[in-house]
């Protein structure tokens, strides 16, 4: 018979899948249909978000308007501006802790400061906390990008210095960041 702590995980852990299935749902159903091979759901007809011809291309399902938009799977920010045109698009190298996929704001911003692993960065734009790391995009001072360490929480999405400077003009406080799969 499972302990009443097995049986709280258990819950915990079917409450925390209900949840990103939901989030999943809810940005299929409010992708535009467009052109390529694609459902009229919004999605690849391959069922992944991200357009395998094409990795630079916006995802399907990340949202509508003037928004930052992150892909897990890509490591790629893209910054859509008005008429949902992409700005600007770029590689990034993630910390050790994601964020969920769905939707945020940003809610915090520093010009320079040390980032977790004791780099100097600047440009920090934070927008979410999970697993008790604070989520953002950062840039290191000395260009580095480095592979995050899987002993440390961190949650500094790393991007160059002029991705850095361009992703501090674009996303200022309350401006939507959309995280896909």
């Amino acid at each position: 018979m499972p302990s009443n702590s097995s049986t709280f995980v258990a819950g915990l852990t079917a409450a925390a899948l209900a949840a990103v299935g939901f989030l999943g749902y809810q940005a299929s159903a409010n992708a535009p249909a467009d052109l390529g091979g694609r459902q009229s759901g919004g999605a690849p007809a391959n069922g992944t978000h991200q357009d395998r011809r094409n990795p630079a291309a916006l995802p399907a399902g990340s949202g509508a308007g003037e928004r930052v938009v992150y892909s897990l799977a890509g490591d790629r920010v893209w910054l859509v501006g008005p008429g949902d045109a992409v700005t600007r698009t770029f590689r990034v190298a993630p910390g050790s802790v994601d964020p969920l996929p769905g939707r945020y704001v940003v809610t915090s911003r520093s010009g320079a400061v040390t980032g977790t692993d004791g780099t100097p960065i600047e440009h920090v734009v934070r927008f979410t906390t999970e697993q008790g790391a604070t989520i953002g995009f950062s840039a290191a001072l000395d260009g580095s990008m480095p592979e995050p360490d899987p002993t440390v929480r961190t949650g500094g999405i790393r991007e160059t210095v002029a991705d850095g400077a361009a992703m501090w003009t674009f996303a200022t406080i309350g401006r939507g960041v959309v995280v896909v799969p």
